[in-house]
């Protein structure tokens, strides 16, 4: 039986936050009533980021419809959304001067289109105050419906990510209300209603999977034509949790990141500490704003 690893390795270790910078961030973001994934999920990099005056922002309220093994946002009945919020969060990206901006979201399963026109709101309203700012929409599955991902895409973001997370094998067990066979089905469906936005997917390593899944699992995300790969540490957020089973190697995550680059990823960012809207500007940089289309691929 595999037991479960009780002590952190050295390599992820992390400085303590600058309080300051934590509370004037805090004070901005409860100003406007907005919520981060980076205090709900727990973010092991929160420090980091809001030290540099930067956070991926969560819409649509801070309760989430479902409940995953692996994540700390809280699961319940959501609040009907603000009105104000899509304004809000172009407001807050302009105040923290954002080259690039990662919005995500709770999964809304409560609402008719699933928060895909609140989403869209947010986009306009962030391209309209921030026209020199690019947007990437971390979103949740929408059922893989196409008239949702449409009203999202429409919106023109830069970069589309919606996460696998984990091996075929333990999807249903670390996401029990998603679909691996879905979620790929969301990235083909994005891929071909806008040919010249970046699809982005992010995986998490520690949760009991042999290399030849995460390898498996790459040419999955490739086979949907994804175009950016994040890999991570799984670190469980509480006892409450799905257990670590193993802290991956720095190496290993340098050979994963090899992997992918062989396998046609156009960026791929892998380590410890690394998560999907982490420093996730340099993607963009290294790619272009917009992804060139082949004429294939045009409407």
């Amino acid at each position: 039986m595999t037991q479960q690893v009780q002590r952190k390795p050295d390599w992820l270790k992390k400085a303590l936050p600058d309080g300051k910078a934590m509370n004037e961030m805090r004070k901005m973001l409860r100003g406007l009533n907005l919520h981060t994934i980076c205090e709900s999920a727990l973010c092991p990099n929160i420090g980091e980021c809001w030290g540099e005056r930067t956070a991926t922002l969560m819409i649509m309220g801070e309760i989430c419809t479902r409940r995953c093994g692996f994540c700390d946002v809280t699961t319940g009945r959501p609040l009907p959304l603000d009105p104000n919020e899509p304004e809000n969060v172009a407001k807050a990206i302009a105040d923290m001067g954002l080259e690039h901006a990662v919005i995500t979201t709770v999964t809304r399963d409560d609402l008719e289109d699933q928060g895909a026109r609140h989403f869209a709101r947010t986009i306009e309203a962030v391209h309209r105050l921030c026209p020199d700012t690019t947007v990437e929409a971390l979103i949740s599955d929408f059922a893989a419906r196409e008239d949702l991902l449409a009203i999202v895409l429409e919106a023109r973001p830069e970069v589309l990510a919606h996460n696998l997370e984990t091996v075929e094998r333990l999807h249903r067990k670390v996401r029990p209300r998603f679909r691996y066979e879905r979620s790929l089905e969301v990235l083909a469906i994005s891929r071909r209603l806008a040919p010249d936005v970046w699809t982005k997917s992010n995986i998490m390593v520690g949760l009991g999977e042999t290399e030849e899944e995460v390898i498996q699992m790459m040419r999955d995300l490739r086979a949907v034509d994804c175009d950016f790969l994040t890999i991570g540490q799984y670190l469980r957020p509480s006892a409450m949790h799905l257990p670590v089973v193993e802290y991956v190697k720095p190496e290993t995550f340098q050979r994963y990141k090899e992997i992918a680059e062989d396998l046609g990823f156009q960026y791929v960012f892998a380590g410890p500490f690394v998560r999907s809207s982490y420093q996730a500007g340099s993607a963009l940089k290294a790619a272009g704003r917009r992804r060139p289309v082949a004429q294939s691929e045009a409407r």
